[in-house]
């Protein structure tokens, strides 16, 4: 008779029920498992055989066979070892339980022991939303699995403790829904402890408050790295439906600490620039999400940009348009969400001091060229705002003058971000970044003076179509930080200043 046990099946961000089928038969012995299962599914075999007789159980003396259906769909990770074990211990008679609407997820050792596994919680969240009525986990994911509220979550540690739970011989504890936790403090950055840097911290108070991409340029020493560090001190707070999405891409990448239910905190991702174009984008015969979806609802800082691969760099050109990457393999095309705001940081020459007020810069004119060139057109077209970060003199450094604190700053963010949400109910759109053209004439209306000087702009700098929609995009945001309904023209004056370094420094 064929023992039937339910599981979930995870292909990208996207989740599948599987049904996991154990017969045998009165043969020569042998355990097949069929339905496209890769390597350590098929290694299951051998945890799953040990694990029984570990525990006390006899494994049958007869031939095996295991059904991942759908069988059409790639089956990936050690996920079906415990649903795979309790079909065996049912089929053969060694258990009588009832196993409808229960999911079941989970690794063995050889011991019996449950081992815990990457994606449980879109897993979770597919039970709910596919009428189950139980879900077990194993303990080192319970925390991922009780964020889900409308399905009861069970942690298991043990095989011979599920079995006896299923047996209502003991009784195991019901995870409650529990999203108020505080999570672990980290050391926090202050935009205080910046001195000067006036107009580079007014340009990241923008980018925050549009979600606008910024790049900054500057001298060695000038500050760039710990203005980036600080930004998401001025962040604002993630909704719980970014936090959902955000920490789903870290349970599927095995990202997650044991000890997080949900990612609070906007993600502050600083990959090394010796990242490769996979780690950037994800990768694997399975693709598993990279650096720009780990950032995803947060920040990507590339600090030295022009010492990242080219092939690394142009890669963040469609998803930082498209806000996800697409991965194609031959087992399937995979989508990441990656809604980033990409902040990066660079000099201006090898040596890094072209353009310094005091210091003589020793590289000649081929060599800043070639170092500028690294960066390509269409790259800097898609950064919102450009920003000259000017060495810091010694006036400001040594100065007792208390700094604006991160707090102030955020205030004025989540007020600009208030004026958002409610400009775009209804709508897909999140930020001022993310307004479609389509929607820029309705959501971006210009006062005449303000077109007037847009069009001189974009006469005399030869703007590009996407620079013309970013620079109406950063008036917006800093319209929406004066609580203007209009766009000034001297909203647009700003926002032109954002977009005139590579004029300065590409001399395009």
């Amino acid at each position: 008779m064929v023992c039937k046990i339910n599981s979930v099946g995870l292909m990208g961000m996207n989740t599948y029920t599987v049904d996991v089928e154990v017969d045998f038969l009165k043969a020569l012995p042998g355990f097949d498992i069929v339905g496209l299962p890769d390597t350590a599914i098929k290694e299951s075999r051998d945890r799953v055989r040990y694990a029984i007789k570990n525990s006390g159980y006899k494994f049958p003396d007869a031939r095996i066979t295991v059904n991942l259906a759908p069988a059409e769909l790639k089956k990936s990770g050690a996920i079906y070892d415990v649903p795979i074990c309790l079909g065996i211990l049912s089929v053969s008679g060694q258990i009588d339980i009832d196993l409808k609407d229960i999911v079941f997820l989970g690794q063995l050792s050889f011991s019996g022991e449950i081992k815990g596994i990457n994606g449980v919680l879109p897993m979770t969240i597919h039970a709910k939303e596919n009428g189950f009525k139980k879900i077990y986990v194993p303990m080192e994911n319970v925390n991922e699995a009780s964020v889900v509220s409308g399905i009861d979550v069970y942690g298991v540690e043990h095989i011979n403790q599920l079995i006896k739970a299923l047996k209502k011989e003991i009784e195991l504890p019901l995870i409650t829904p529990n999203n108020d936790d505080e999570q672990d403090e980290e050391e926090i950055l202050d935009f205080s402890d910046v001195k000067g840097q006036i107009m580079a911290k007014r340009a990241l108070e923008i980018a925050a408050a549009g979600g606008h991409n910024a790049l900054m340029i500057g001298a060695p020493g000038s500050g760039k790295s710990m203005l980036a560090k600080r930004l998401p001190s001025i962040l604002p707070d993630m909704t719980f439906e970014e936090s959902i999405e955000t920490t789903k891409i870290y349970s599927i990448a095995g990202a997650l600490k044991n000890k997080d239910r949900l990612i609070k905190k906007r993600p502050f991702r600083a990959p090394h620039h010796t990242v490769s174009p996979a780690g950037l984008s994800g990768g694997g015969s399975i693709p598993k999400p990279g650096e720009i979806s780990l950032a995803h609802n947060g920040v990507l800082f590339l600090d030295e940009l022009p010492e990242f691969s080219r092939a690394s760099m142009e890669i963040l050109r469609q998803p930082i348009e498209d806000n996800k990457v697409t991965i194609s393999r031959v087992n399937g095309t995979l989508s990441y969400p990656c809604s980033v705001m990409l902040i990066a940081a660079m000099n201006p020459c090898p040596c890094g001091y072209f353009g310094h007020p005091t210091k003589e810069c020793t590289c000649t004119p081929n060599q800043v060229t070639r170092y500028l060139s690294k960066v390509s057109g269409p790259l800097l077209d898609r950064i919102d705002l450009h920003i000259d970060v000017m060495p810091v003199e010694f006036s400001e450094i040594s100065s007792t003058r208390k700094e604006e604190s991160s707090e102030n700053i955020r205030k004025r963010v989540n007020k600009a971000r208030d004026i958002q949400n409610k400009r775009f109910k209804g709508t897909n759109i999140t930020c001022n970044a993310r307004i479609t053209s389509a929607k820029l004439n309705e959501f971006c209306v210009m006062t005449d003076e303000a077109k007037n000087m847009l069009k001189q702009a974009f006469d005399k700098l030869g703007l590009s179509a996407r620079a013309y929609d970013r620079i109406i995009k950063v008036a917006r945001t800093i319209a929406d930080l004066e609580e203007s309904e209009l766009i000034e023209n001297y909203h647009i004056a700003e926002a032109i200043q954002y977009r005139s370094l590579d004029r300065k420094y590409w001399l395009r």
